[in-house]
């Protein structure tokens, strides 16, 4: 006869408060509620009795929280706060999240809600056998493993939480994907590391919450007929956080507010950054500045991409003196000119270099890999004083951390694999060389080398870290993140607006994509699939070049990159001269966007604000609205309207006779909205038609918005003329910044902010000072002009 398994029961058995937690049990599992203040909860759950005591540094040290009560009868246990309200029914152990009226915020399904399954985790054994195959890609040279000798590295849990979302209830977030999908809803969403893919695991909710799962190990998002759930590949306990805001941006300065702030980048950093793969030699990388210079175009940074190095020496973080010599001397000179320059470093080394064989012999690569291993301390602070003694010394301004997942079997494939395939290769890859646990944090520890080595010797330069892969709490250490090596078309420039919206609802706040995407032509390899095999030539792509800069003037870091052709401006517009004219003009717009732009970096900083929105951040009641996601707010007061079909050109530069040159755009309802073009103004609420010429993008303000805008006089972020705009039909604040433009004398208090202010009744505008801790240097230059629209709004 056969045996009967009986499912140990999760009846909640004792309930104790001590240290101000709340620790219960049941036969299956031992919980822990730890309140982080009246709307966040850390919420832990293991088999064994004791929790875990190994470090996460995403999150950032809290005090246990005091202002709370517990609540209990025979059917339920109540934690509350004066903000939020945890009900765990005590027959099955399954959480309901409600607000302190009652209505349900969140709610578990009802038995079995929680799921740890022990699994053996395994380690290459040091000093065994490895079988390595090198693949070459075009994301550089990879080693993989095919076989190696491994032993037992302990027991781990795969987890699993089951919830049941609401209907009509939005979710969004989890990093950024490549489908082109801002909701969550409805989808199964693979989390992990890739080069087009960057793993968040923070989610929003339309409800007003946001769920942080405190793993470093890949994770899925299930929402179908399958079930509705969030499960973890690898870790030591169940562990995650409740963050109740009422509202999505409070969410996500609540994210903030546990991971730590997003850092000031330098000025210069919000201005045009100039990339190309890749310049080849000091000379190249002048004249391109000098062309910049004499055509009066706005330029602050410009890159050097990968093989700086000598031939052979990948990785080797030094630069080829025959291609590169006298490295101070140039640099020198790009800084006379006010422009910056990056550098791409990478984390892998040729075996032959000098780099590679100081970490060797000092034991700090990861196993059987070629990669520094930055999860020590020892290792993250070699690789710092090989940038220091050979790179930073020369007047290096900032970096290009290329590669820093860094793993991506999903490219050792010349044909795309289905996503469930991509998961598991990138679980079974990465723990060949990390431990299980953190298999998708190499990127944070990454990062950390870079900002705690720069911060070490210099105060002066803010760190600087454009990066492919971020996880929790890596926004404190200067990084922006870009989309990945993506494809040139207009599918792929349309799923680019929603994956930079989902990562901003990730609580990351600085994003990029290469203008004009990075590959171009169509290679043998599945990524490199861009529609346009004659590249720039294409006068359909030179437009789909212009409509994507456009776009990418109202991202955090505005800058072009890729292959298959140059990506200067001057390039483009040769036989159409329009082309160029609007880049040119888009160019001008983002340095008179300048003194906004980095006023609206201190709030980011300061109040853990974001600079890109989906509309559903701010008119969550508006049904239309939250299901828009081409069209976003950029600063909270702008609405960025993305043209995203061509209208005078198709690929092999075939004319497009009788297409019309306007968009539909909504205008959410609840203010009234103006042309910034023409200061023409309409209600909220309805769709116009926008014009959608060439000539500029479509970009709308809402009433009640104070602009401040520079004089474009200089070809650099250093504005010295900065006019008021005044955008009425309701009352107006906005806080203007200033500081040095770099260093971290802003985190002392050295910065001045102003409050301007628009009293709609009165017809009046005021200014005050609220911090006045900079030097005269900090000290903005006003001219009042106050931009008023006459037109009573168009219904």
């Amino acid at each position: 006869m056969l045996g009967v398994y009986q499912k140990i029961s999760e009846k909640i058995e004792q309930a104790e408060r001590k240290e101000n937690m709340l620790f219960f049990g049941s036969k299956a599992f031992s919980y822990r509620i730890m309140p982080v203040n009246s709307g966040v909860l850390r919420i832990t759950v293991t088999k064994g009795k004791d929790f875990s005591a190994v470090p996460k540094p995403g999150v950032l040290p809290f005090d246990v929280y005091k202002e709370w009560e517990l609540e209990e009868n025979e059917e339920f246990l109540w934690v509350k706060t004066k903000d939020l309200v945890l009900r765990i029914q005590k027959e099955t152990g399954s959480f309901t999240y409600l607000n302190t009226e009652g209505e349900i915020l969140l709610k578990e399904r009802d038995r079995c809600s929680k799921e740890l399954e022990e699994f053996t985790a395994y380690r290459l054994v040091e000093g065994g056998a490895v079988e390595k195959e090198i693949v070459e890609t075009a994301d550089g040279r990879k080693e993989i493993i095919r076989s190696a000798d491994k032993e037992e590295a302990g027991k781990l849990f795969h987890t699993r939480v089951h919830y049941q979302w609401q209907e009509g209830e939005e979710l969004l977030g989890l990093g950024q994907q490549e489908e082109g999908k801002l909701s969550l809803r409805g989808r199964t969403v693979y989390v992990h590391q890739a080069n087009r893919k960057i793993a968040i695991p923070f989610l929003v909710s339309g409800r007003g919450y946001g769920l942080l799962t405190d793993t470093y190990s890949p994770m899925i998002f299930r929402d179908d007929s399958f079930g509705s759930y969030l499960y973890t590949e690898a870790d030591m306990e169940l562990d995650y956080y409740f963050l109740y805001g009422q509202t999505m941006p409070e969410c996500i300065r609540l994210y903030r507010e546990l991971t730590g702030a997003a850092e000031l980048l330098p000025k210069w950093a919000y201005g045009y950054v100039q990339s190309q793969e890749r310049y080849e030699t000091a000379r190249e990388l002048l004249d391109t500045v000098s062309e910049y210079r004499k055509r009066g175009l706005g330029l602050d940074g410009i890159v050097l991409d990968w093989c700086s190095w000598e031939d052979g020496m990948w990785g080797q973080k030094s630069l080829d003196p025959k291609r590169f010599e006298n490295p101070k001397e140039w640099m020198e000179s790009l800084h006379k000119q006010g422009v910056r320059f990056m550098l791409s470093i990478w984390p892998n080394m040729d075996p032959h270099c000098k780099d590679y064989k100081e970490f060797e012999e000092k034991g700090l690569l990861l196993p059987g890999s070629n990669i520094y291993n930055p999860f020590e301390k020892a290792g993250r602070e070699l690789y710092w004083q090989q940038v220091e003694k050979n790179l930073f010394c020369h007047g290096i301004d900032a970096w290009w951390c290329d590669n820093s997942e860094p793993y991506t079997p999903e490219w050792n494939h010349m044909v795309r694999q289905e996503p469930d395939t991509m998961y598991h290769e990138y679980v079974k890859e990465t723990q060949n060389h990390m431990d299980a646990w953190r298999t998708n944090s190499f990127a944070f520890y990454h990062a950390q080398s870079l900002y705690e080595g720069q911060r070490s010797v210099s105060e002066e330069k803010r760190v600087f870290n454009l990066t492919r892969s971020a996880y929790t709490g890596q926004q404190r250490f200067g990084t922006v993140l870009w989309s990945g090596d993506i494809s040139a078309s207009w599918d792929t420039f349309r799923k680019q607006i929603a994956e930079g919206l989902s990562f901003s609802a990730s609580g990351m706040p600085y994003w990029t994509a290469d203008t004009g995407a990075f590959f171009v032509r169509t290679g043998e390899q599945w990524y490199w699939n861009g529609d346009y095999p004659k590249a720039d030539l294409d006068l359909g792509y030179q437009e789909l070049y212009v409509r994507w800069y456009q776009w990418c003037c109202f991202l955090p870091l505005f800058r072009c990159h890729g292959t298959d052709c140059r990506r200067e401006l001057y390039q483009y517009g040769k036989e159409v001269p329009a082309f160029y004219e609007a880049l040119k003009a888009t160019n001008a717009l983002r340095y008179r966007l300048l003194p906004f732009l980095y006023s609206v970096a201190y709030k980011v900083w300061k109040e853990g604000a974001s600079f890109m929105e989906p509309l559903a951040f701010r008119f969550p009641e508006d049904e239309k609205a939250v299901k828009i996601w081409n069209q976003y707010l950029f600063g909270e007061q702008l609405l960025v309207c993305p043209v995203t079909t061509p209208m005078y050109y198709d690929k092999d530069s075939k004319v497009l006779n009788g297409v019309q040159k306007t968009q539909r755009v909504y205008l959410p309802k609840g203010t009234d909205w103006y042309d910034f073009w023409t200061d023409k103004s309409y209600a909220g609420g309805q769709e116009v038609e926008a014009n959608a010429d060439i000539s500029k993008p479509i970009l709308f303000v809402k009433a009640g918005t104070i602009l401040p805008l520079a004089e474009f006089e200089e070809p650099t972020s250093a504005y010295k003329q900065v006019r008021i705009s005044v955008y009425p039909g309701q009352d107006a604040v906005f806080d203007y910044y200033e500081d040095a433009g770099d260093g971290y004398g802003y985190q002392r208090g050295e910065y001045t902010l102003r409050r301007l202010t628009w009293e709609e009744k009165a017809g009046k505008f005021a200014e005050t000072v609220l911090v006045d801790g900079g030097s005269l240097e900090t000290r903005m230059n006003l001219q009042k002009v106050v931009n008023i629209a006459m037109q009573k709004p168009v219904k």
